[in-house]
């Protein structure tokens, strides 16, 4: 099984970064039931103002061919439409557990 851990962190007010981190997340917890190989997903936002990253998911995949599937899958690549003039940084993990 691989874990897939993504940050996210946006641009623009407090409030439209919580704007566009909540719409990515209600677009994100629908994959599980339209991409097969996705196990599960958690999405949470930001709650600590001292943080400057805004987003964490974590995605379970049974491997990381799957991981790939899952990303260029069209419901991902919609959700991560989303981002698209807000995305700052991100970082990823991916490992076996």
């Amino acid at each position: 099984m691989v874990k897939h851990i993504v940050m996210f962190k946006l641009t623009g007010t407090p409030d439209e970064r919580r704007k566009v981190a909540s719409d990515f997340r209600d677009a994100l917890l629908k994959l599980p039931e339209v991409i097969d190989v996705l196990d599960s997903i958690e999405v949470g936002l930001n709650e600590n103002p001292a943080e400057e990253w805004d987003v964490v998911l974590t995605a379970v995949l049974p491997t990381m061919a799957d991981v790939a599937v899952y990303a260029n899958h069209p419901a991902h690549v919609a959700a991560a439409a989303l981002l698209a003039g807000h995305k700052e940084a991100r970082g990823c993990v991916d490992y076996n557990f």
